[in-house]
């Protein structure tokens, strides 16, 4: 199908959170990059009824399908339709680009279990398909290290409708029931807000008895909370320029994608409510914290003995017990993993990366990388940064 004058595209979605910018920041990405489009943008926050303007004629519609109402509303439109929404409603077939849920559990479940907890929890909205997915990511990765998982489940009285008082009351007796330390997992920043909260009521100590970590990274909440809030960064600007690029082919006449498009996170942005080690060995704790602290360092296992006094074989053998890998490993890891940041978020030639990550050369976080991400250091920078 070819195309005399540039597309009219309609997204709806809410740019009120740090998720529904950046994905719009994507989409203009792509605009940039491969064309001229003219774009209608429903500024506002969440709301699954938004709708599209009243008489607006167009080509193409990006939006966040989170009810059957709005659903049906587009679909009057009569053009292509591209989703970006992580909601699952059944009866709705909509070509889709949406975050990986399970994957993105899977961070967050080894984020915690690097952090030593031996206990964890999930508190989201129940009944709800993606909430469910997001919940049996994070309880199957924790199985898989043997450990098992509670979900808040709210007490009588305590529903969504009632008041700010009496769900904060709830939460608290719920956190007060569960063994510490904890890791707890919760769907969104606003609900780990809410659980932050709900612990200063029940005098616990975030993060030394209930460790937080929100589901999305919503840089200006999750700073704004007491402590600040560790997020999951979820890659919404490539799936903001991969819906985009989509809808261009949709528009072009090709055929959708039997299944969606999910994009998987890039990594935890870690604050003070997930800042602690929940460890009952003092050489270990230590051993981990100084790993970390030198994220960008080219140390040795042998720096990490100079500062533990603690002999090499139990080093290991311990290292093996809870984290289940070696020392070595875990310097490796801790290097990738800011290797990783440094790719999503700055624009530093890759060689300062190399060298502000602990690896002394290019060549050598090319081979490290690639070993452990399949992906090398350019190919990951493109996929993060939708580029």
């Amino acid at each position: 199908m070819h195309r005399t004058k540039a597309p009219r595209i309609a997204v709806l979605v809410d740019t009120s959170t740090g998720w529904g910018r950046r994905l719009v920041r994507g989409i203009g990405s792509y605009v940039r990059r491969r064309g001229i489009w003219h774009v209608w943008i429903m500024a506002g926050g969440q709301n699954p009824q938004i709708r599209l303007p009243a008489g607006w004629r167009g080509e193409g519609v990006i939006a966040r399908v989170a009810s059957h109402a709005t659903a049906r509303h587009i679909a009057k439109a009569g053009v292509p339709i591209v989703n970006v929404s992580a909601i699952k409603l059944k009866g709705v077939d909509l070509p889709r680009v949406a975050t990986d849920l399970r994957a993105a559990a899977r961070l967050a479940a080894e984020h915690l279990l690097d952090r030593g907890f031996s206990h964890f929890a999930y508190c989201g909205p129940q009944w709800r398909s993606y909430v469910e997915d997001h919940y049996q990511g994070f309880a199957i990765a924790l199985a898989e290290a043997g450990r098992e998982c509670a979900f808040y489940r709210p007490g009588p009285g305590a529903g969504v409708s009632d008041s700010w008082h009496t769900q904060q009351k709830d939460l608290a007796r719920w956190l007060k029931t569960l063994p510490k330390p904890v890791g707890i997992l919760t769907w969104a920043t606003e609900r780990a807000q809410e659980l932050i909260h709900a612990c200063g009521g029940a005098g616990l100590l975030v993060p030394e008895q209930v460790a937080v970590l929100a589901a999305d990274e919503d840089e200006l909440l999750c700073e704004m909370c007491n402590p600040p809030l560790s997020g999951i960064a979820l890659s919404s600007e490539r799936i903001g320029y991969e819906a985009a690029a989509l809808l261009d082919r949709l528009m072009r006449g090709r055929r959708p994608p039997k299944s969606p498009i999910l994009i998987k996170a890039t990594g935890v942005v870690a604050r003070q409510s997930t800042d602690t080690l929940a460890l009952d060995d003092d050489d270990l704790a230590q051993a981990i914290a100084f790993i970390r602290s030198r994220a960008a360092d080219p140390i040795q296992v042998k720096d990490v003995l100079r500062a533990v006094p603690v002999s090499r074989r139990r080093l290991e053998r311990r290292f093996q017990e809870v984290l289940r890998r070696t020392p070595a490993a875990e310097i490796r890891r801790v290097h990738v993993e800011r290797a990783k940041l440094l790719l999503a978020e700055t624009d530093m030639p890759v060689p300062d990366i190399a060298a502000a990550s602990g690896f002394g050369s290019r060549e050598y976080l090319a081979c490290i990388f690639k070993s452990e991400t399949g992906l090398s250091p350019q190919q990951y920078r493109k996929r993060a940064q939708a580029r």
